[in-house]
């Protein structure tokens, strides 16, 4: 289990407990810095999400319901519920989270090799990287 710092644009991935390979839980530190680019508004087919804010102040948002989740404070996210989080603050955000079962780092990869290509990113490339691990991104409004 290598524990190697994953960038997708400026996000940060650091996996912690991969459980991808065993259907189980995995863990990974998100590190989001002020205004970064995030994944668009998305749902899960097959996971579960918790959230836990260990540095700075992250805007999540799960269904309706938006709130600033600051050091201590959590949300979760049931499977098949759409789910968007962003940092609009002045410090970076660093937030645990915990899927059951793991998406898995190699996920991150996938995504990572379209963010970080060069250029604006292929859209249609990210959409078929997270139709392929089962996120479903939300409708436009």
């Amino acid at each position: 289990m290598s524990s190697s710092m994953i960038k997708v644009g400026q996000l940060g991935i650091n996996y912690i407990v991969d459980g991808a390979s065993t259907s189980s839980l995995g863990v990974f530190e998100l590190t989001v810095p002020p205004g970064s680019n995030v994944p668009p508004p998305h749902s899960h087919s097959n996971n579960e999400e918790c959230v836990y804010v260990l540095e700075g102040t992250l805007r999540y948002s799960v269904g309706p319901e938006t709130r600033d989740l600051s050091v201590g404070q959590s949300m979760s996210t049931p499977k098949g519920v759409v789910h968007a989080f962003a940092n609009p603050f002045a410090a970076t955000a660093r937030a645990l989270i915990m899927q059951s079962p793991d998406i898995g780092a190699q996920y991150f990869k996938d995504v990572a090799a379209v963010v970080n290509a060069g250029g604006p990113p292929d859209k249609a490339a990210l959409v078929a990287v997270m139709t392929n691990y089962g996120l479903v991104p939300a409708a436009a409004k």
